[in-house]
């Protein structure tokens, strides 16, 4: 007589909801400077426990402590704390559009600025990011790429430099290093490793980085994406933002709960770091370590960021349906600014006058920018791109039948 007990299957449970505060302890935090740091030719298999502790640089008193603090001056510093002060205001001001129906879509990175900011400052020109939709601090980190023209396409307006071909948010920018964004989850991540493959095959120095989130790790994209990446050592960073939420369902559900996103590398022969993404200084120094392994033709680097979507996954989304509304406050890594700030702070290259008139002066850039992307046009005054916009930029030359469309279409509209 069978006495076994019947099979059941485990579901993933978040750690709070609605009404319950989140516990946190899931996320197994490291002591600030406690996590070793490897030579940078150091094998896959050797970074197993670094898969599972947490890099971290910063102390709660602000202080670079440990063998990951990166060497860098004050000034560059000043400089990704503006980036990262910008990059929020802007997420400000465009969610505030998007309510006034200005625009028809948003996606904030509230809380994850540090991430692709200071990533950004261990790229070289020329290297190509193939981003999701919450990586614009990677171009409101630099100086040549205009507010205007972010704008301008998420307006959809007479000066959208992609003339409505693509979503709001889904920037394409290739003087930039910034690979057209794909409303595909995953895509971006076998991508990367292709364009980082054809990188080396060329003889070329340029690396790739490849971004997503711990939601879209579900996706066989990133299965293949790893193993490619393994097999030829592709010149890529593999970046995993997990960022404990999907659109409405917890990390666990896409297999953060018994192990971690970093240790899917280990297992497929890449070198994996889990970073607070949190501190500036750590994703400064893991962002560096494996653009040089990258470079040094050591291989590739999974890297999986831990920090916390503090707004909604987009403008179509209300957070406060599945978690508790104040979750980002009692997050245990903090705010990135805040920390940079503290560290600045203690530095004495930074002052809390400084620190509000660069806040002032933001939102001055800010608002200018805006109030000029918004003379060309809004959704709200229904500005919108020509029709006959849609057949330029489509072919090299445009053949005859579409010839033969646009003239009828300006015969009928008296064009």
């Amino acid at each position: 007589m069978n006495k076994r007990k019947p099979l059941r299957l485990h579901v993933p449970e978040p750690t709070g909801r609605p009404g319950h505060a989140t516990d946190f302890s899931y996320l197994h935090v490291s002591p600030a400077g406690d996590v070793r740091r490897p030579p940078l030719d150091t094998t896959p298999v050797d970074t197993a426990d670094l898969a599972y502790s947490l890099v971290r640089v910063l102390d709660d008193k602000g202080r670079a402590v440990g063998p990951w603090a990166p060497k860098v001056q004050p000034a560059e510093l000043v400089r990704g704390l503006r980036a990262m002060m910008k990059t929020r205001i802007f997420d400000a001001r465009m969610l505030i559009a998007q309510r006034q129906k200005k625009i028809s879509f948003y996606m904030q990175c509230l809380g994850e600025e540090a991430v692709a900011t200071a990533h950004a400052m261990a790229l070289d020109p020329g290297d190509m990011c193939f981003p999701t939709y919450r990586q614009q601090g990677l171009l409101l980190a630099r100086d040549d790429v205009s507010m205007v023209e972010l704008m301008c396409q998420l307006m959809s307006n007479a000066r959208d430099p992609l003339k409505g071909r693509q979503l709001p948010v889904m920037y394409s920018i290739k003087r930039a290093g910034f690979f057209s964004i794909s409303g595909n989850l995953a895509t971006q991540f076998v991508q990367a490793v292709g364009w980082g493959m054809a990188s080396a095959i060329m003889g070329d120095t340029k690396i790739a980085s490849a971004w997503i989130g711990d939601g879209a790790t579900a996706e066989a994209d990133f299965h293949t994406a790893l193993t490619f990446a393994h097999v030829y050592r592709a010149p890529v960073i593999l970046n995993v933002v997990n960022n404990q939420w999907a659109i409405s369902t917890f990390q666990a559900i896409a297999g953060g709960e018994a192990t971690t996103f970093a240790a899917r590398g280990v297992g497929c022969g890449i070198a994996s770091l889990r970073v607070d993404g949190n501190d500036f200084l750590a994703v400064l120094a893991a962002s560096r370590w494996a653009a040089e392994r990258a470079r040094g033709n050591l291989g590739p680097t999974l890297i999986e960021w831990i920090t916390y979507r503090g707004g909604a996954h987009s403008t179509s989304d209300d957070p406060t349906r599945y978690r508790p509304a104040d979750d980002w406050q009692h997050f245990p890594l903090g705010d990135p600014i805040a920390r940079l700030k503290q560290h600045l702070l203690a530095l004495k290259a930074w002052s809390d006058a400084q620190h509000d008139a660069l806040h002032k002066e933001l939102e001055a850039e800010v608002l200018a920018a805006q109030k000029e992307a918004e003379s060309h046009g809004t959704l709200l005054d229904g500005h919108t791109p020509p029709v006959a916009s849609m057949f330029e930029d489509v072919y090299k030359e445009m053949p005859a039948h579409l010839k033969q469309q646009l003239a009828q279409l300006e015969s009928e509209h008296g064009h």
